[in-house]
Parts: structure tokens; sequence; C-alpha cells
């Protein structure tokens, strides 16, 4: 099994691409706020994430169309996961992030080569 970390950035981050003549199985994917919990929300971040399939960018024929989770709120000192489904990505693929101010978020990916 192999990790990846990637700070998300307020643009387009991509965490991981499966590289030429591999297959990788995503088994679990985190997304954890660095800040601390606050009652106002001031340290609240979300993010979008997307599975882009090898040749496409993001949103090539449609805006939306490789979208997995749209401004997804991840609180302060608060971590995502998302390890119910698995996913298998083909060479080429990318897993791709993009932040909204505060930039508070890091994400996590395992996977297994398949």
């Amino acid at each position: 099994m192999a990790i990846t970390n990637k700070q998300i950035a307020l643009t387009d981050t991509t965490v991981l691409t499966v590289p030429t003549g591999k297959r990788y199985a995503i088994t679990t994917l985190m997304v954890c706020n660095t800040q601390p919990e606050d009652t106002g929300g001031s340290n609240d971040s979300t993010f979008d994430l997307f599975f882009v399939p090898s040749g496409q960018t993001r949103g090539t024929q449609d805006p939306n169309a490789n979208i997995i989770c749209n401004n997804l709120k991840v609180a302060g000192a608060d971590t995502f996961t998302f390890d119910t489904e698995k996913i298998v990505l083909e060479e080429g693929d990318k897993i791709i992030a993009t932040g909204q101010s505060p930039a508070n978020l890091v994400m996590t990916v395992s996977y297994l080569e398949v």
C-alpha cells in the first residue's frame, strides 16, 4: 500500500496521477483541516474533488463532468474520509482537488497497485 499527501491550494491541485503502465485502486481518501476548531466557523474550509480520466482536463466536456464532491465543508480540526466506495484509476487518470479560502486543507490518498 502507498500514500500521497498534498496541501490543497486555491487552484487545481493534482494530488495523484497514475503513472504509465500502472493501475491504482484507491482505498481511502482523507481531507484534514489543519486549523483549530472555532465556534465562529472562520477556520472552516471547502473543497471540490475531481476524478479526471486520462487525456481529459477537469470539466472538459461539461464543467461538472468529473466532479465527485462539490463545495464540501470541512470544519476546523475535522477530517473528511472517503472510504466506503473504492475506485480504480488507470494509467494517466488523476485526482484533482480545488480549495476555497481559507486554504487549510491537506489531502491524503491511500492506494494499491492492481
